[in-house]
């Protein structure tokens, strides 16, 4: 199909714990990379995860119920970009392949990992004992979704178990198979068997993809085309020598490492990379440097505005905050806040928000305003009913003011967290100020006038009381002495 993504004579960015997100991503695509893979994501995470068109980072997220990033993508790696999941279970993969799949140019099942991130529930590496289940799974994936289809195995211990499931899996309508020439049991001290790549590459009609050779054949760019030439392969995919330096994919040959380093740390602040995640891939850069003074400076660091001091990019993190932070501004408009779409979900008012506590004013929450407005307005209190979700213990809930009903349709790490999100569901409803930071009317506006509000009331309650005393003091009668 016309542009579908093309595994044949490539060179790719392997998919990598910890290492194959955005920024890595990009960086290697920058540099020569023809296609990329992202880490892989295991299936019971992603398939609980929202899509979320972040119009700040101007990405999509696929954001877990406690509001983790699982994966983050954008427009300029769309076409290069392959998801690679960790999965035991065809009808999860499926979903979890539907769910990204608008936003990826290929789905690949990772059949080879043996780390126990892996393998635990049946994936990964243990796959391998389990041809059946691979078989089920890709064809699932296949018939299920409009992308190509991959996959990445381990060899097998018998050259002959090895080509005779690599044939199994070219007959579930794969695009290609990703080839690591070690053993499950191996690791990258042990040689790659580079025969037995060759040995799947002639005996199926699909693209193969030759990996493992990091350590001992590719070194710089020239190795890559020696490295698919020993394997008789169609294309080649790194991990550990892009990890240490992605200008690997360089024809003209790497860049020093400190330019590539630097070059990936800008592209960690435009996209927002959590620290500790840019912190651990700056460390695999580093390698033997890494108790350098630099490395030191890099390992001590706690946030992106450390980072960047480290490497002298303090401007860079000033800017980009500023960009970033103009951006949120302009989405933080009366008009942008007034577009929060009500849905009904039976006779209950739905939105697709998370409380976020960060937006409001020390000791002020969204319940504390509709409490005050419900009273106001004479009416009962609100009432909340929450429920908890089995498969990842989130929570949910209902709030009922004035006979009405209002819920967020996302899931909440908390019990609170969870009754606040209802209550801002209804304040937006209702066109209520909720007392965010910088609302109009709201904030601290709104705190003086609850506070000035009890106030009065208070005032209100002590003239009945005096009222009282004094209407029963005439009702007494005097008392006589003798």
């Amino acid at each position: 199909m016309a542009g579908r993504l093309s595994f044949a004579n490539i060179t790719a960015l392997a998919p990598m714990v910890r290492v194959g997100t955005l920024p890595m991503r990009l960086l290697a695509l920058d540099y020569g990379a023809d296609v990329v893979y992202c880490e892989e994501l295991i299936d019971m995470k992603m398939v609980q995860c929202h899509r979320v068109e972040n119009e700040v980072l101007q990405t999509v997220d696929f954001v877990a119920p406690d509001e983790r990033v699982m994966f983050r993508t954008c427009a300029r790696e769309k076409r290069k970009v392959v998801f690679q999941m960790g999965t035991a279970d065809p009808e999860r993969a499926l979903s979890v392949a539907r769910l990204v799949e608008k936003d990826v140019a290929a789905i690949d099942v990772n059949m080879g990992c043996p780390k126990e991130y892996s393998t635990k529930g049946g994936m990964g590496a243990a796959l391998l004992s389990d041809p059946d289940k691979i078989e089920a799974i890709l064809t699932k994936l296949v018939g299920g979704v409009s992308l190509p289809v991959t996959c990445k195995i381990r060899i097998l211990p018998s050259l002959d178990d090895t080509v005779t499931l690599a044939r199994r899996i070219e007959k579930t309508g794969v695009a290609a198979i990703a080839v690591h020439g070690r053993l499950k049991e191996e690791r990258p001290r042990h040689p790659v068997h580079c025969d037995y790549i060759g040995a799947v590459a002639r005996a199926v009609s699909i693209p193969v993809i030759a990996n493992g050779g990091s350590l001992d054949l590719v070194k710089c760019h020239d190795d890559i085309r020696a490295f698919k030439e020993a394997c008789a392969a169609s294309s080649v995919m790194l991990a550990r020598a892009a990890m240490w330096n992605p200008s690997v994919f360089r024809r003209a040959g790497p860049l020093p490492l400190h330019d590539v380093m630097t070059q990936y740390l800008k592209y960690a602040l435009r996209y927002d990379n959590h620290a500790f995640n840019s912190k651990y891939c700056l460390c695999q850069m580093l390698r033997d440097k890494v108790e350098s003074l630099l490395g030191k400076r890099v390992q001590a660091a706690q946030n992106n505005r450390e980072l960047s001091e480290a490497y002298g990019l303090d401007d860079v993190f000033e800017e980009t905050q500023a960009e970033l932070e103009a951006r949120r501004h302009a989405l933080r408009s009366p008009e942008w806040r007034r577009g929060d779409v009500v849905a009904m979900d039976g006779d209950v008012a739905t939105m697709a928000l998370k409380f976020q506590r960060r937006q409001y004013p020390p000791q002020l929450t969204p319940k504390m305003f509709l409490l005050e407005w419900s009273r106001r307005q004479k009416t009962a209190q609100p009432t909340y009913h929450t429920v908890q979700r089995a498969q990842d213990r989130a929570f949910q809930s209902t709030v009922t003011v004035d006979r009405k009903k209002y819920r967020s349709s996302l899931w909440e790490k908390s019990k609170k967290f969870a009754e606040q999100a209802s209550a801002v569901v209804c304040l937006r409803a209702l066109g209520i100020p909720e007392g965010r930071e910088g609302e109009e009317n709201g904030g601290r506006q709104q705190k003086r006038k609850m506070e000035d509000d009890r106030d009065s009331d208070e005032e209100k309650r002590k003239k009945r009381m005096s009222d009282g005393d004094r209407e029963s003091d005439k009702n007494v009668e005097p008392t006589l002495h003798a």
